[in-house]
């Protein structure tokens, strides 16, 4: 995912869906919590690692590694400004 309006695009979509979800009571206060969760552990460090992944900067197989703190400070410019 080189391009980076399909980034910020796949960050924001399904944020968004939640708490729209959240704002018309389609889901409780625990389901929200357990999303919110799912979103920032799994979800974003499945994207910002296949960003890095498809601009050569980490392999594929490092993704993971962008769960720990201070990765996504580290990588700030190629994941949201390049």
């Amino acid at each position: 995912m080189k391009n980076l309006v399909l980034y910020y695009l796949a960050v924001f979509i399904p944020l968004g869906l939640i708490l729209l979800l959240r704002w018309q009571d389609a889901i409780g206060p625990g389901t929200l919590l357990i999303l919110i969760v799912a979103y920032a552990l799994i979800y974003r460090t499945w994207i910002d690692g296949s960003r890095l992944a498809a601009k050569g900067i980490i392999s594929k197989k490092d993704r993971w590694k962008m769960m720990l703190p201070g990765m996504h400070m580290k990588h700030f410019t190629e994941l949201y400004l390049k």
